[in-house]
């Protein structure tokens, strides 16, 4: 395998270090907890190798979420979802086997097929369709050899949401070519328009991936799953588990646990801790001009980009040094995802409400310097 660094994370904020950065827009998740927030009992926890599969009251609690479609033991928790992502690539992917993915993309999507020498056949999602996957960009793509198919939804970085129709769709035009359907749901409970229930509950061949990082903000205990009725395909994921790390932490999988049987009672103030974030940016979008959005409807992040008569006109390379070293705020160019730096991804989540506004006010500053 051929692994490079990927921008994203080379440019991460935590690699340059939280405290050197005034107003952090750059996350793709909600604020991080901390543990004394929580509630966790934790003194009987005995530090064992765990069960293989991950926690099992954890993996009966998501299965509930599917009415039982989903069997607990097919639900695999996994260090992340990058890791369940690193799992499903290179279980089902060989040198020049064939993925049809979407971009842009969260990078891990993109980087892992490729360190195979998997043959990648993109569908760009583009602004003036409103980052709309198609199904019929999909089937086009799709030809004798593809394996895998890869979307996210709602999607990264965009915060654009799939219709019910469109998703029913491409698990129809994936089951009918035989191949597996990946569905990234991290933002999955991050829906401005409801949650769908989950992606692997409405077909076999449906792969669905999840964490505990976006949505709950609990990164730091690198918990994710995915979760699937394929049989063959879940028995060749749980041997690349055990053969990267036999099992998971027992102790973030005991936080994870703990943290979703009182799911309902820290989602609420996540969503309307969200929605109040939300309406800042939105209210900062409306009275500039500079940028244009396809508004998101869903996940904790933007992807706006500057309107053509500024962007002819702006020095970009100005513009994010100005934004890093003079107002020490950070967001997410548009090349982490593979775009032009006309673009970029603001994370309007993890930010506290006045580090939002005051980021956001950066932007706009940056932006007057840089013209």
């Amino acid at each position: 395998m051929k692994f490079l660094r990927m921008p994203i994370e080379i440019e991460a904020p935590e690699q340059l270090g939280y405290h050197k950065i005034d107003c952090n827009l750059t996350e793709s998740s909600y604020t991080d907890f901390k543990f004394k927030d929580l509630g966790l009992d934790l003194n009987e926890l005995l530090i064992s190798y765990v069960d293989h599969r991950g926690h099992p009251g954890l993996r009966k609690l998501l299965s509930e979420e599917t009415k039982g479609i989903i069997h607990p033991d097919q639900v695999l928790l996994t260090s992340g979802a990058a890791q369940a992502l690193f799992i499903i690539s290179s279980s089902l992917l060989d040198r020049g086997d064939e993925l049809v993915v979407v971009r842009p993309n969260y990078a891990t999507n993109l980087e892992t097929p490729r360190a195979l020498d998997a043959k990648l056949k993109i569908v760009e999602l583009d602004f003036d369709s409103g980052y709309r996957t198609n199904p019929e960009a999909i089937k086009a793509a799709i030809t004798t050899s593809t394996k895998l198919v890869s979307i996210t939804v709602p999607h990264n970085p965009t915060g654009a949401v799939m219709s019910e129709r469109d998703l029913e769709a491409i698990i129809d035009i994936t089951e009918k070519a035989g191949c597996l359907l990946l569905v990234d749901e991290t933002y999955r409970e991050m829906n401005f328009d409801g949650v769908m229930p989950h992606a692997a509950s409405r077909a076999g061949h449906v792969i669905s991936v999840a964490s505990f990082s976006k949505t709950f903000g609990l990164p730091g205990i690198r918990v994710g799953w995915l979760m699937t009725r394929n049989q063959k395909a879940f028995e060749t994921f749980f041997a690349a588990k055990e053969q990267i790390q036999i099992c998971g932490s027992a102790l973030d999988e005991e936080i994870a646990f703990q943290f979703y049987a009182k799911k309902d009672h820290f989602l609420p103030a996540i969503q309307s801790n969200l929605r109040r974030k939300f309406t800042i940016l939105k209210n900062w979008m409306e009275n500039q001009n500079h940028l244009e959005w396809v508004e998101p409807r869903g996940g904790c992040v933007a992807f706006p980009r500057f309107k053509k008569p500024v962007a002819e006109r702006i020095n970009l390379d100005r513009f994010y040094k100005t934004l890093n070293e003079t107002f020490s705020t950070y967001v997410g160019p548009g090349h982490w995802f593979e775009q032009s730096k006309t673009s970029m991804r603001i994370g309007y989540g993890w930010p506290g409400e006045e580090e939002l506004r005051r980021g956001l006010d950066n932007i706009t500053k940056s932006i007057e310097k840089s013209q």
